[in-house]
Order: structure tokens, then sequence, then C-alpha cells
């Protein structure tokens, strides 16, 4: 699915038109990112939980060549489903 396919939805289920239903799913994809940014976690009922994680820094081997190198410690977005979400999926 992608976002245009969302965009048709959001507009069908609130009948609004489809700039307005952009604008909206444009607007909450940047109060996420924007939250996520200064480190807050984002619940949202009936759907999940997103939250920055910190991946410490690590040896890995190039399987390639089998050479061990090093990676860098960064930070990840986690995605966990809440429970009615993976009772609806099952």
């Amino acid at each position: 699915m992608a976002k245009t396919d969302i965009v048709v939805k959001i507009a069908e289920i609130a009948k609004i038109n489809k700039a307005e239903a952009g604008r909206a799913l444009d607007g909450l994809i940047s109060y996420i990112v924007s939250e996520l940014k200064a480190g807050n976690k984002v619940k949202i009922a009936g759907l999940g939980t997103y939250v920055v994680k910190e991946r410490p820094a690590r040896k890995a081997r190039n399987p390639k060549t089998g050479e061990m190198v090093d990676v860098p410690a960064k930070k990840a977005v986690k995605f966990r489903a809440s429970k009615s979400l993976k009772q609806a999926v099952l």
C-alpha cells in the first residue's frame, strides 16, 4: 500500500477531499518524526508504540572478505504493535 492509497482511504472514511486527507497524513507523519527526534515515545492506541533505541558500537565480520570491521553506534526507530492490532491481524 502506497501513501496515495492511504490518502484515498482517509478521504473516503472521513468524507473529506484528497487534498485535506493528504495534509492530515503529512501532519501526522511530521508530528511523529518531530517527537521521535526529541527523544519522546509515540503511542497510538489500537496501533502501537514508536520509540528510538540506541544501538551500541560493535564488531562485525565482512562476509565477502572475512575481515572484522567496526560498526558505529547509531539510533534506530522501533515499532511495537499493540495487543489489539496483533489480535486483529491474527
